[in-house]
């Protein structure tokens, strides 16, 4: 395995490991979901979902994470996944994603939680137990050390995975997430990983 590749499976799953909310994290880490407005150096001007505009600065030797389309055809029983869910009108969790963890990322963030992508969804992350293509449709059963789910995969679930980035794919209308940045005290926000979507995705998460 390269240096290169070691080290984004390594701060990949750090920075992931600090997102959940089940863990330790300081008042003043913030995500951030929006579209890169200009970019300068190691300054990214991103304006948010929510319509506001902020400053993104990264730290010295910023990891860049790209998020590629994948299927659930590359979804085996065993493979390590993050699902990203919302209750449907009877309360069934359907995926509104799925992102692929590199099999050296297995672990990373074990189990299910809040999440902060709409009202209601959840993120799990944990085991493929098994995955079922039946009348109504697709479903995930994820297995993780406190527990089990299974939900619903629709046709409008989004399928994606991670591989290393690059700084000069990042341009305006790049789509980006941040997991876990650090406020400062002028507004902005700093990180040491940005994970962008690549050939126009829009990172799902």
């Amino acid at each position: 395995m390269t240096t290169l590749l070691r080290r984004f499976l390594v701060l990949s799953g750090v920075a992931l490991l600090s997102a959940a909310p089940s863990l330790a994290i300081a008042q003043d880490t913030v995500r951030v979901r929006g579209t890169v407005e200009a970019a300068d150096g190691n300054t990214y001007t991103v304006k948010t979902r929510s319509g506001d505009t902020v400053k993104v600065t990264l730290t010295d030797k910023p990891l860049y994470v790209a998020m590629i389309k994948a299927s659930m055809a590359d979804i085996k029983p065993g493979t390590f996944v993050g699902v990203t869910a919302m209750p449907d009108g009877d309360g069934t969790p359907k995926a509104v994603e799925v992102h692929i963890f590199p099999e050296a990322m297995r672990g990373t963030g074990e189990g299910h939680r809040a999440w902060d992508l709409k009202p209601q969804s959840t993120m799990t992350n944990a085991n493929v137990e098994t995955a079922v293509t039946g009348v109504k449709g697709q479903t995930l059963t994820l297995k993780y050390k406190d527990g089990e789910k299974t939900l619903q995969v629709t046709p409008e679930t989004v399928v994606v995975t991670f591989v290393p980035g690059d700084a000069a794919e990042i341009k305006p209308g790049t789509g980006i997430f941040i997991a876990a940045g650090q406020k400062q005290p002028d507004g902005s926000i700093q990180t040491q990983r940005i994970t962008y979507g690549k050939d126009g995705l829009i990172p799902p998460m």
